[in-house]
């Protein structure tokens, strides 16, 4: 039987993870829950929701912990499964999302440079968050967690084309909300 030191590294909470240690487990959930909240409340509708992804993201961490192989980081090992949980809770619980045709998809306004230098993270963020459920996945999939069309397309039960569609979609949308905001900020009559 492995035991927890007081400076336990990651690797070492891992394996005693995999020999079913429950402090370790313990230990592993609050080294990575805030972090993992963090990329739950990205596909969430709201705090609750991204609790319950959570703990299920958590519950296959530990369910499938015997699978990870030391490739790659584990942090980044955890996330994906993050990410797969809470696109799969989200589908469990509500309607699928609307899917645009890439032929459908409006051309994406420009945006002033100076606006999007000047946007504050937290900003963006909550325009992310107002996008349509459909949209905000695939952006964040995308976009911040570095899939591959393919890949989202897979995750997400659509086409390829859907995929880049709303990908496209939520790029238009965000931008104009940034050249409203810009608009706003420096008196411009939009």
């Amino acid at each position: 039987m492995m035991f927890l030191e007081p400076k336990t590294t990651i690797d070492h909470l891992v394996q005693c993870c995999k020999a079913g240690q429950r402090k370790a487990q313990e230990l592993l959930y609050k080294q990575f829950a805030s972090k993992m909240l963090g990329v739950c409340m990205r596909y969430a509708t709201d705090k609750m929701e991204a609790e319950d992804m959570l703990q299920n993201g958590f519950i296959k961490v530990f369910q499938k912990i015997a699978d990870y192989r030391g490739d790659g980081s584990f942090e980044g090992w955890v996330r994906r499964i993050m990410v797969h949980s809470s696109i799969e809770y989200y589908r469990r619980h509500h309607k699928m999302m609307q899917v645009v045709d890439i032929d459908t998809a409006g051309h994406e306004p420009s945006v002033n440079a100076a606006a999007a230098s000047s946007l504050e993270a937290k900003d963006l963020l909550v325009m992310i968050k107002a996008l349509s459920p459909g949209y905000r996945m695939v952006f964040n999939l995308y976009a911040i967690d570095g899939y591959s069309h393919k890949e989202i397309a897979e995750i997400m039960g659509i086409s390829e084309g859907a995929s880049k569609s709303q990908l496209s979609r939520a790029r238009a949308i965000l931008k104009e909300q940034v050249m409203k905001m810009d608009n706003k900020r420096y008196g411009y009559a939009g």
